[in-house]
């Protein structure tokens, strides 16, 4: 049975006018623009989405300051309020610094800082713990064990950036071996390219891990012709394409990132033939 993520929150508010921030960014939106977060929580939702991931990626206390904790139990609260009863909160936590610079990680000096985050995230009411778009070695372990500290379900999402360079297949795979001795309850490819999602997600696969398998791609390039343009053929299909090559993989968690939206979720429920009894 495949699992159906949400998509993203960050670039679909500023394809609907939101601007993000440049070092918290979609955060401010908490105060800014919280209808409008409803709003994409339950577009989602009513597509077909089951787990819906919080407006936390950039809610931890170096990306927002003072106001943090409000703002990371806000986004919480927002989520738990736009979705059905029997859908799951995800709490995203992401690396300290910046997602795609893994040379700035502060490596396992990010103890203090992800315990926090991880604490506030189950205190506010999440159903599990996500952290995604990681893919620094010792920032991803220490993450995935201030999550799992906690007592609550964890998964753990591993990105290759935008270029599909950040870390190579193999050496994911390793990372995901890792994290789920560590106690992560899935393992998700995020944030790479959708065209070049695949081979991260087979080898994430055939490293023999006996938790479940996800991928939640971003557009890649604008040449690609998948997402981030508002004209033309957004290649909704074709992402959907792309996903069932990693469901054939062996993937059963299943969403967007960067670039998508919920155009792109409707054809992945289609593509996926999710019953809508289940939404």
């Amino acid at each position: 049975m495949i699992t159906l993520l949400d998509g993203p929150l960050g670039t679909e508010l500023e394809a609907r006018g939101i601007p993000p921030a440049h070092d918290c960014w979609s955060a401010t939106a908490i105060e800014t623009a919280p209808n409008l977060i409803t709003a994409i929580h339950r577009d989602y939702a009513r597509l077909g989405a089951t787990v819906h991931t919080a407006n936390t990626f950039r809610t931890n206390r170096r990306a927002s300051g003072s106001s943090w904790q409000k703002r990371t139990e806000k986004a919480v609260s927002l989520t738990r309020n736009a979705i059905p009863k029997h859908h799951r909160v995800a709490g995203s936590m992401a690396p300290v610094e910046d997602c795609y610079r893994p040379d700035l990680s502060p490596g396992i000096q990010s103890e203090a800082e992800h315990r926090e985050m991880a604490e506030t995230l189950t205190n506010a009411g999440c159903d599990l713990l996500l952290c995604e778009t990681f893919c620094h070695p010792e920032e991803t372990l220490t993450a995935v064990r201030a999550a799992v500290a906690c007592g609550i379900e964890t998964w753990v999402a591993l990105t290759a950036g935008p270029q599909a360079n950040l870390i190579s297949a193999s050496t994911m795979a390793q990372l995901a071996k890792l994290s789920v001795d560590q106690g992560a309850a899935a393992v998700l490819v995020n944030c790479t390219p959708a065209i070049d999602t695949l081979r991260f997600v087979k080898a994430v696969v055939e490293s023999g891990i006996n938790v479940p398998v996800g991928a939640y791609a971003n557009a890649g390039s604008p040449d690609d012709d998948i997402g981030w343009r508002a004209d033309g053929d957004l290649g909704f299909q074709t992402y959907a394409n792309h996903a069932q090559e990693w469901v054939t993989a062996g993937a059963s968690i299943i969403g967007g990132c960067c670039g998508t939206g919920p155009r792109h979720l409707a054809a992945l429920c289609t593509q996926l033939a999710i019953d809508k009894n289940r939404r």
